[in-house]
């Protein structure tokens, strides 16, 4: 089973397919700052004030963050802000969930209209199983 886990080629696999969800969330959110500001507004979660900074630092941020991961810079550190970033996203559905707010979740911008559910959820906790993988087995720190 170690042997499963630790394959390059499977290490490599995942990392590409959470550098690439990454990538392109954040494009299309890059592509269309107006309508990712109003996507966080509808959580209600953050000040009005903050709202436009959110939409305009989380795409860049994002698409950052897969592009270190896709090319293997620094991929401890970079997978480790995939999952806390995965982990932030996975409270505000759960907290939108909660509250009852039928909206869409925002996660790929213009591109994709999903609404925040059951199957939002689990998709969010594959992808942070994914990324705890690769920070177990693959991302190996830079010296």
């Amino acid at each position: 089973m170690k042997t499963l886990l630790t394959n390059k080629y499977l290490i490599i696999s995942a990392r590409i397919i959470l550098a690439l969800v990454f990538i392109m969330a954040g494009m299309e959110k890059v592509s269309n700052p107006d309508s990712f500001a109003q996507a966080v507004e509808n959580y209600r979660i953050f000040p009005t004030f903050s709202v436009n900074i959110i939409a305009l630092i989380m795409p860049w941020f994002e698409l950052i963050c897969g592009i270190l991961l896709l090319f293997d810079v620094y991929p401890k550190e970079t997978d480790f802000l995939i999952v806390i970033t995965l982990i932030a996203f996975e409270f505000m559905i759960l907290l939108a969930m909660v509250r009852g707010l039928n909206i869409d979740c925002g996660c790929f911008g213009t591109l994709s209209a999903q609404k925040i559910g059951f199957q939002k959820l689990m998709e969010n906790l594959l992808l942070i199983g994914l990324g705890l993988y690769i920070y177990k087995f693959g991302a190996k720190p830079k010296v």
